[in-house]
């Protein structure tokens, strides 16, 4: 067993079979090239695809396609993505979703490799004799050190989902809606050691309303995104990407640093509009949980809930009671949550520990006239 080269590759896993698998942009930046048949007289550019969430396996899926074409100008030679890991609540030993995607479209195994970290020397040496040209990355997750940056002769380019320099960092999507955005988008940029400073190539602006979540705004970002680098790819391929990117302002950046689990408590001493908008944010995961007081006064009970709140907006009433009142009342089929500044929140659907995600009705209906509080943190 050669644990020490401390190199995964999915070598256990059987062959699979192959199995094909209202928002506004606005363009603020700027192939043909040989078939893989016999008469071709040009060799198809190296690219090596790193990614590891679920987004990344939409930008892999575009990649592969692309690179199917009679026209294409590029291979996927491998693909880097995080180890397997326990997931669900099983906590079953899985592939990445990119590994896993990988595997169903029938990519060679031993190309896929899957280090703890990029640093290792055993996958440094492999990853070079694939002697990649580019190198693309979409939510890796992995620190990309000097070493494999000098690997690729083209360079490494990221699909980050902000406009840089704003948003650097490991949740860009996140942090931009939990700030209240009107305005967001997609960049090219290429990857160098400080972290998502390096030259932009290209970017889309996006306009976003006042309800999108963090789940579909990546989506739609690194759908947009991966188009986005297809439309690039030729003239990264012949170096002219190089002359037009753009050097970020670093006066002007602004940090999206890593969310935690304790982030996710919610305080209804802020204002409405500022919980609304984290639970946009932190949706599907950490998701935002709130301190609920129940009180059944025919006993004169009282117990305290975790709930989860999934959906919200603002309350628009004119009977919005002052902060200082803690009761949570129903109206119209929402739960109505009194706020700092004389604001609420209207919560539209809920989740119990271990129990399914319902509408605030069906939550309401099941307190059986239980009165609800909400807690302090």
């Amino acid at each position: 067993m050669q644990h020490s080269l401390m190199l995964r590759r999915f070598c256990c896993f059987p062959t699979p079979s192959f199995s094909p698998s209202a928002v506004v942009f606005s363009t603020c930046a700027a192939a043909t090239s040989s078939s893989s048949s016999s008469s071709s007289s040009k060799k198809k550019k190296k690219l090596v695809f790193l990614g590891s969430p679920p987004v990344s396996a939409s930008v892999l899926e575009t990649l592969l396609d692309a690179s199917n074409a009679a026209d294409s100008m590029f291979q996927v030679a491998a693909i880097v993505t995080q180890p397997p890991s326990g997931r669900d609540r099983g906590r079953k030993v899985m592939p990445s979703p990119v590994a896993q995607h990988a595997l169903d479209r029938g990519f060679p195994a031993d190309l896929i490799f899957t280090p703890v970290k990029a640093s290792e020397e055993a996958f440094l040496t492999n990853f070079s004799a694939i002697e990649p040209e580019l190198c693309i990355t979409a939510a890796y997750g992995n620190i990309l050190p000097t070493k494999f940056l000098k690997i690729p002769s083209l360079g490494t380019v990221n699909i980050h989902p902000s406009l840089l320099p704003l948003y650097r960092g490991a949740a860009p999507v996140q942090r931009a809606l939990q700030d209240g955005v009107k305005e967001t988008g997609v960049s090219l940029a290429f990857t160098v050691r400080p972290l998502d400073a390096g030259p932009v190539i290209a970017c889309e602006k996006m306009e976003i309303d006042d309800h999108i979540k963090a789940p579909e705004l990546l989506d739609l970002l690194f759908a947009r995104g991966s188009r986005l680098l297809l439309q690039e790819l030729p003239s990264i391929f012949d170096g002219s990407a190089n002359t037009k990117a753009q050097a970020q302002d670093d006066s002007k950046a602004t940090l999206a640093p890593k969310i935690t689990q304790e982030e996710s408590w919610l305080s209804f001493e802020q204002e409405a509009l500022t919980l609304h908008n984290k639970v946009r944010a932190f949706a599907g995961w950490p998701g935002t949980r709130a301190k609920i007081s129940v009180i059944d006064e025919k006993s004169d009970k009282c117990s305290e809930l975790d709930l989860k709140i999934i959906t919200s907006r603002v309350y628009h009433g004119n009977d919005v009671q002052g902060s200082k009142d803690d009761e949570v009342t129903f109206r119209k089929g929402s739960l109505i949550i009194p706020c700092g500044g004389n604001t609420a929140l209207e919560v539209l659907e809920v989740q119990l520990p271990g129990k399914k995600v319902v509408n605030a009705a069906a939550f309401w209906n099941g307190l059986r006239g239980q009165k609800l509080k909400k807690l302090r943190l």
